[in-house]
């Protein structure tokens, strides 16, 4: 095995339960974003942009689509024999097998692969944010800074801040306090989820967690409160650009808009940070007589006849003549009928909507199904799922995945309303 100065390991097993229906058959990170991609073909392609070539997707919820997207690794340039990508997932051990119980846990229980690899430092990642990062400068300043440890940080809004991980610094970058959520922030540096640890000193201190009965094993409620009361040398690095964690409706949408506007700091267009993606094979897309479109993504494979504003529509969706697509995101593969109209919404994948649908319209209210979760004007629709011809959908509506017509027993739901397969709450 070839010696590894630094080893990924991409911290991708979570629910995402406040992406509600989005998430409910699938991880996270491999929800489609931009038109293109999945999320964690940021993660991934920030790691090969990076010089780091051994990489350990740590994967638990729902993992069968992020599996198959990963695959070996091709796209990414990682499908190596020394390095490159490896599925890390909860096994069997000779006593018994048992899941992640916190994302030090996650990093506990594949010591080993660390380990292996006879890494000196260990990169640990978030497969869920949107952002473009040179993690090897950030090496760097770890290795400059002698740290035990080193914590990207990004400045964040003083109204927002009682939202995010705070990290108190010194002046000359070094970590004196580690605040989780605190009401009155002392500063606006939010820890980014994305850390440095020299692993000799990780190593002990996971072994140590492990062992801990009322330990939640996790990093930034024990590993590193821990690493700061025992004076461990830890520093933050700034990082200055776009970084967004998609974890809400509104958030996920909200960056998906980022990329029709074109925000300057967001750019994958650029030639020398390249966002890859496996890219199954597709037509080009066809914009037929009858089709308008503005400042919109469109994929590959797309059949475009009726209008589509300020909207990312993903491969192989058709939208038939008559239909106003407004501020929406349609996953790869669904169908929109014909004089259909549609706002602020999100479409899953290979879905249906009928004619004469209409959906996002009227005056918001709070939703009734969970009000927590779907709290916007955005109405989500799950995947699969088929709603039928002249249906009226108000905003903040939810529909499940896999509903089919005959789940519908009026054509009508108001603003708020949900459609739920079983019906509870």
């Amino acid at each position: 095995m070839v010696r590894k100065e630094i080893v990924a390991l991409i911290l991708a097993g979570g629910q995402g339960s406040r992406l509600g229906v989005l998430t409910q058959n699938v991880a996270k990170p491999a929800i489609l974003y931009g038109g293109k991609y999945r999320i964690i073909d940021f993660t991934l392609s920030n790691c090969v942009n990076s010089g780091i070539n051994t990489v350990g997707v740590l994967t638990q919820y729902q993992p069968l689509q992020l599996n198959s997207h990963i695959g070996i690794g091709k796209p990414w340039d990682l499908d190596r024999v020394n390095g490159g990508v490896t599925i890390l997932a909860p096994y069997m051990k000779t006593e018994k097998g048992e899941w992640y119980s916190g994302t030090a846990d996650a990093v506990y229980q594949n010591i080993h692969y660390v380990d292996e690899m006879s890494a000196k430092y260990v990169l640990i990642l978030s497969g869920d944010h949107i952002y473009k990062m040179n993690y090897s400068k950030m090496l760097n300043f770890h290795k400059k800074s002698q740290a035990d440890a080193t914590i990207s940080v990004i400045n964040v809004p003083l109204e927002d801040a009682s939202r995010f991980g705070i990290m108190n610094t010194n002046e000359d970058g070094s970590i004196y306090e580690f605040e989780e959520k605190p009401e009155k922030p002392k500063s606006t540096l939010a820890s980014m989820g994305i850390y440095i640890f020299t692993w000799d000193v990780l190593r002990e201190y996971l072994i140590n967690d492990h062992h801990k009965t009322f330990s939640y094993h996790d990093f930034g409620k024990n590993i590193i409160p821990e690493m700061l009361a025992d004076n461990k040398k830890m520093m933050a690095y700034k990082f200055e650009g776009y970084w967004r964690d998609v974890g809400t409706i509104q958030s996920y949408w909200q960056s998906n808009m980022n990329l029709i506007e074109r925000v300057p700091e967001f750019n994958l267009f650029d030639p020398n940070w390249k966002i890859f993606s496996p890219n199954p094979v597709y037509p080009a897309h066809f914009i037929g007589d009858s089709s308008k479109i503005e400042k919109s993504i469109i994929a590959e494979g797309c059949m475009i006849y009726g209008t589509v504003r300020r909207s990312i529509i993903f491969p192989g969706v058709v939208i038939n003549a008559g239909t106003v697509i407004e501020d929406s995101i349609i996953m790869s593969d669904s169908l929109i009928g014909s004089n259909t109209e549609i706002y602020s919404t999100i479409i899953g994948e290979t879905s249906v909507i009928g004619n004469n649908v209409k959906c996002g319209i009227g005056e918001f209210a709070v939703n009734a199904y969970n009000p927590k979760v779907y709290d916007s004007i955005i109405s989500v629709i799950g995947s699969n799922t088929v709603v039928p011809n002249n249906t009226v959908l108000g905003k903040n509506v939810v529909i499940d995945n896999y509903v089919t017509p005959h789940d519908f027993d009026t054509n009508n739901i108001p603003s708020g309303g949900y459609l739920i397969k079983g019906g509870d709450k």
